[in-house]
């Protein structure tokens, strides 16, 4: 692609932002992915982060990790690893080398640039719920495998709300597309749908390579231009206890190699996959990790990595997950603290076991977002959306948690704890005196449409206003809101020449099979 048709394409997609926040169903908050400005909660001591370092260590250097791919296992042999088969050990000063030579901070950028996000230092970043195979919504009342249609919906609310950073994978699983083309079909709703920093699944060098090359086309971006900074990201799983596979990893390495950001999130659940107490947990967790990051950075020196935190319980009774749990929260916090030990940015991850937008649905994502807060995370997954353990996305509860992450970002504002004159206000605390009040006075009438949080979802009126209103439950007018939403829905503006160019892409790979599949 020319520069001046590079340079053409790209500013065609910064237009209309304005145009864009007046047709809005709600009154929400700005695009101003928030600063965590309080201190990170620290359960550990200094002998307890050694101690759980101490512990990685040796599950690295003296059990060691199972390396099912073949380049990887030859470029850890050449870096001095000790390789048996498919086991990898390896040595600390090695790990903690390659470690030092990730960045503690990087930012990813869009198709829109006004979208670029740091990943790392105080930005706390949230993204929408991803990978669930079903979907439920009040409509439909029951839980059912998830399609297209539901997908694009999903997304359109990940492009609407602005406390939403990053757009995961999938929101649902369109299981009515084939899986050796689903990538293509959802890059491509991603990509018109959204201009929000783009995942990419990696599960195969075809599905990589693929939303690589519609990123950058998407961008309007030379080959040069695309691997100079990145430009999207992957996240992958360990397969607990001490495994990787070959498509994540080589996935990475792909990605790695065009200067793409990789987050690296081993899924620990203590009791099943990782031993039943949270210290080792975590350190099992950390060696995980830490192990694929070091590869990476062997490969690639200075490659952005994130390393992520997934560790939970399970119900002991029935096996089952458990998120938003008191060990869920300690763990994370433990994990944070971790990774400012390592200089790496973190991931968690919103979530919680509840079936349906109810009760308990909210108290298990509060928990998880707040230990997000808390630990000092940089990327919060699955920050809206989450239900049954990752197994169902909701528009419902998508909006609702929304309510709750601008909560945080107002939360994190800080002219909330300034402490000038102003904020004081003694000469307002002398007008009122001993028995006025401060509904009327100047210093109130100068503030208050903007003193305090205004929810656009939660309902203040008391029971009786609730009541003649029509008692609406609060699921009920998360639907009403959805529905609103997504049948006003303006797509981010995108040149007409590379949406075309995408949709050619997405053909010729399509009559070329796109991604084998085993059926």
């Amino acid at each position: 692609m020319a520069d001046t048709q590079t340079r053409k394409r790209r500013g065609g997609g910064r237009a209309g932002a304005a145009a864009r926040r007046g047709s809005a169903v709600i009154d929400q908050m700005p695009w101003n992915p928030p600063i965590n400005i309080d201190k990170p909660t620290e359960p550990l001591d200094q002998a307890g982060i050694e101690a759980i370092h101490e512990g990685a260590m040796r599950i690295l250097e003296e059990i060691g990790i199972e390396f099912y791919n073949e380049e990887a296992i030859g470029i850890l042999k050449e870096a001095g690893c000790t390789i048996s088969g498919d086991n990898v050990r390896m040595g600390r000063d090695f790990v903690m080398e390659m470690i030092g030579k990730a960045p503690s901070s990087f930012t990813i950028t869009p198709r829109n640039p006004d979208k670029t996000i740091e990943v790392g230092g105080k930005t706390l970043l949230f993204g929408n719920v991803s990978s669930p195979p079903n979907y439920w919504d009040l409509e439909i009342g029951t839980k059912v495998a998830g399609n297209r249609e539901m997908c694009r919906n999903l997304l359109k609310l990940t492009q609407y709300f602005n406390c939403i950073h990053f757009a995961g994978g999938y929101p649902v699983e369109p299981v009515d597309i084939h899986a050796s083309v689903r990538h293509l079909d959802v890059l491509y709703d991603k990509l018109t749908l959204t201009d929000k920093a783009m995942h990419a699944y990696s599960l195969g060098k075809e599905r990589v390579e693929d939303v690589m090359e519609m990123v950058r086309i998407a961008g309007g971006l030379s080959h040069e231009e695309f691997e100079a900074t990145p430009r999207m990201y992957t996240n992958i799983n360990s397969t607990s206890p001490l495994k990787h596979d070959h498509p994540m990893i080589d996935g990475c390495l792909r990605l790695a190699r065009r200067g793409q950001a990789i987050v690296v999130t081993p899924f620990t659940l203590a009791g099943a996959m990782a031993p039943v107490t949270m210290a080792g947990a975590v350190a099992q967790s950390l060696a995980e990790a830490l192990c694929a990051i070091a590869l990476f950075q062997y490969v690639r020196p200075g490659i952005p990595c994130v390393i992520g935190t997934f560790t939970s319980n399970v119900d002991m009774k029935s096996g089952a997950p458990a998120f938003g749990t008191p060990e869920y929260m300690r763990s994370t916090q433990m994990t944070g603290q971790m990774a400012r030990y390592y200089g790496l940015p973190m991931r968690s991850s919103g979530v919680c076991a509840a079936n349906v937008p109810d009760g308990q649905s909210i108290w298990e994502t509060s928990n998880s977002l707040w230990a997000a807060v808390q630990s000092g995370t940089n990327m919060v997954y699955h920050a809206a959306g989450w239900l049954e353990g990752g197994l169902i996305a909701s528009p419902e509860k998508f909006i609702m948690d929304c309510e709750i992450l601008q909560q945080i970002q107002r939360y994190m504002q800080p002219e909330i704890t300034a402490t000038g004159p102003d904020e004081i206000a003694l000469d307002a605390i002398k007008s009122v005196g001993n028995d006025g009040h401060f509904f009327g006075i100047q210093h109130t009438q100068d503030r208050y449409t903007t003193a305090f949080y205004q929810p656009f979802l939660s309902d203040w009126k008391n029971y009786e206003g609730w009541d003649v209103a029509g008692g609406i439950w609060t699921a009920e007018r998360a639907h009403h809101m959805f529905k609103e939403i997504v049948t006003s829905f303006e797509a981010p503006p995108m040149d007409d020449g590379i949406r075309d160019e995408l949709a050619d892409f997405v053909a010729r790979r399509k009559a070329e099979g796109g991604a084998p599949t085993d059926f």
